[in-house]
């Protein structure tokens, strides 16, 4: 048997403040499209069916599109969320150079 979990969100959104609101609504797209990127790859490596297996990428490669759309948005409305992305990003750079 095959059990799937899918990511929960950790708060109720009807508790978030208006302010924070739209912010946290992008995250969870982000989560669920997470999900669905997951789902959909762990399924075409279960299929030996060759179409079904090139569907299910095909979908999950749309799904990234989405978390780019999502992230893009939140970007724009969360300039600390903008600026931890590529402190992160210079971080990762320096460890990768030390290799």
């Amino acid at each position: 048997m095959i059990k799937i979990t899918l990511g929960m969100i950790p708060i109720d959104l009807k508790k978030i403040k208006n302010t924070n609101l739209e912010k946290q609504i992008l995250r969870t797209g982000i989560l669920a499209e997470l999900d669905a990127i997951n789902l959909y790859e762990q399924m075409a490596d279960m299929t030996e069916n060759k179409i079904i297996k090139q569907l299910l990428l095909d979908i999950a490669k749309e799904e990234k599109t989405h978390v780019g759309e999502f992230q893009y948005l939140l970007l724009d409305m969360d300039k600390q969320q903008k600026n931890e992305l590529k402190e992160g990003e210079e971080e990762v750079k320096e460890l990768m150079e030390k290799q």
